[in-house]
């Protein structure tokens, strides 16, 4: 399926697109049926055009809730994943498959269900940034936005298995005095911003605020004025009186904490050289040409075994309870 699939939409890059790729997607959209969820890291064309902006867990919501008969996800691997988990019957559309997560890459199902059976007895919460071979192993899966709120409804006596993000492992224990076993998973992206930079940037930004995505390495958050998942960083922005933010997440979201409060400054925090290292590759493999190649052929389509889908299905309820 896989190879298949790649070869197919690869093929289709060689047309012609429509030149108004806007005006095309939205009939598309009309003649299918569908919807088109989008990631705030996404490039903002597709931001423009997506039905719904949002992190992974408004984004499982939403997928989870809603009555269109295509869900074109714009996102990477693992979210157009979890929406096929739970929408069995629709059809799931990703713009390129290739669209993968170092995050998720960085915990292999088999080392993982070693790791997991040298604990016995512990429970598993797995980040929603995994396979569904991960969550199928898991017993309740979490976002950067609940991770906290879920680790402090188990029971204390409860030893816990935290993957597969390790600097979100080590904030969640921060946070509510939990001893987590980690993963010793980590995001590319989030790893490669420099303190050292920051530090110089907030000289050269003396009144501008630090806001920065659980995922980044502990040396970063210490430097933050606040720390929360993409939605609560922009709500944060929105909500408070400063004029100007330094923005340590992948860089899609200034898009449109701009949009919001056009009146605001974002600045990007520097990764360690001078690569576009705060650009996650994986999310901007999807382009506007790729999703309305998606939409008009139907395909890259995503696919799991209906075994495979029950098991990964379990702790991802579990999750949308504890959640509410």
């Amino acid at each position: 399926m896989f190879t298949t699939a790649l070869a197919q939409n690869n093929l289709t890059q060689t047309a012609e697109p429509p030149l108004d790729l806007f005006a095309a997607i939205q009939a598309l959209k009309q003649e299918l049926n569908a919807v088109i969820l989008a990631h705030y890291y996404q490039e903002p064309d597709i931001q423009d055009i997506a039905d719904y902006i949002g992190d992974s867990l408004g984004l499982s919501k939403t997928a989870a809730n809603t009555n269109a008969d295509v869900i074109v996800f714009a996102g990477v691997h693992f979210m157009a994943e979890t929406a096929k988990i739970l929408n069995p019957n629709k059809l799931v559309l990703l713009p390129d498959l290739a669209a993968g997560c170092s995050l998720a890459d960085s915990c292999p199902p088999k080392a993982f269900a070693a790791f997991k059976a040298a604990h016995p007895n512990h429970l598993v919460i797995s980040y929603i940034n995994c396979t569904a071979e991960i969550k199928a192993m898991s017993d309740i899966i979490c976002t950067s936005s609940n991770a906290v709120h879920i680790v402090s409804q188990i029971p204390k006596n409860q030893p816990i298995i935290f993957a597969p993000d390790r600097n979100l492992g080590k904030y969640v224990m921060e946070q509510t005095g939990r001893d987590l076993v980690l993963w010793q998973g980590s995001c590319i992206v989030h790893e490669t911003f420099s303190e050292k930079k920051l530090v110089q940037l907030k000289i050269e930004y003396p009144d501008a605020q630090t806001i920065a995505h659980p995922e980044c390495e502990p040396g970063i958050l210490a430097h933050a004025n606040y720390i929360g998942s993409t939605t609560a960083l922009l709500k944060y922005c929105q909500q408070s009186s400063a004029s100007a933010f330094i923005v340590a997440t992948e860089s899609g979201i200034i898009h449109q904490m701009q949009k919001e409060t056009p009146h605001k400054r974002f600045i990007p925090a520097p990764p360690m050289n001078t690569c576009a290292c705060n650009e996650c590759p994986y999310m901007r493999l999807n382009t506007l040409e790729k999703l309305y190649w998606a939409m008009k052929n139907r395909t890259p389509e995503i696919k799991l075994s209906e075994q495979m889908r029950l098991a990964a299905l379990q702790p991802i309820q579990r999750m949308l309870e504890m959640s509410v």
